[in-house]
């Protein structure tokens, strides 16, 4: 396991991920000195140093930026996802954020997560305060778990019928099924296709004398995309 990192080395290092992502080459040593206002590039030479004996990063001193990141995926094996931060909130010209992820766990170009804000898929082990994935491409078969748009609120939920009759199912013995009504319209926003639970929010660390005012992720806006019911 690496060893932690202090404050301003997390903020180098991720800086150094962040650029290279953005640009496909790694920061000079100058250019991060200027980034956090650290005036001797000896300053930002013991950083990289420190980062390469705790296992976050590998240099080659006889190359220009010749830093490697361990671990790091190439740009383009990862994604942007659009994440809408709360689950009853309207879809359509809401901001959103971007959270980039490795292809590898998205079902289609256009997936997007939702913040789920009730209990009611408890059973499917998904809680309050978690992200779901969404899928939005392809149609949605009975039994299917759904983001689905029902007025103001998007909702989670089983999508089953009964006769003639939708329903949004709960797994929560304490949340009601939802039974709509024949003339009700909803907007079914897509499948659920994973779901993400973190455990602490994690806010910018403070450190002193170190200028770091770039957003974590970007606001865009993202609109709505139904999907069809088989």
């Amino acid at each position: 396991m690496p060893e932690a990192l202090t404050p301003l080395e997390r903020r180098v290092y991720q800086y150094m991920i962040d650029f290279l992502a953005e640009n496909t080459y790694q920061p000079s040593i100058r250019e991060i000195a200027k980034r956090f206002r650290i005036k001797s590039t000896k300053t930002v030479s013991d950083l990289l140093h420190a980062l390469t004996a705790k296992g976050y990063i590998e240099r080659d001193q006889s190359r220009s930026r010749g830093v490697r990141i361990l671990g790091f995926a190439s740009a383009g094996q990862v994604q942007p996802v659009p994440v809408r931060a709360e689950a009853h909130a309207p879809p359509v010209d809401e901001r959103q954020r971007y959270v980039t992820m490795d292809r590898r766990f998205l079902p289609g170009d256009d997936t997007f997560m939702l913040r789920v804000r009730d209990g009611a898929m408890t059973g499917r082990g998904i809680l309050d305060g978690d992200y779901v994935l969404v899928s939005p491409s392809g149609r949605v078969k009975d039994g299917d778990m759904v983001a689905v748009q029902r007025g103001p609120d998007a909702l989670i939920r089983l999508l089953a019928r009964r006769g003639d009759l939708l329903v949004l199912e709960s797994t929560n013995p304490g949340v009601p099924s939802i039974e709509l009504a024949r003339d009700e319209q909803i907007t079914i926003l897509g499948t659920i296709a994973g779901v993400f639970r973190p455990f602490h929010e994690q806010l910018p660390d403070v450190v002193t004398g170190v200028d770091d005012t770039a957003p974590l992720m970007a606001d865009v806006p993202t609109p709505a995309m139904p999907a069809a019911v088989s």
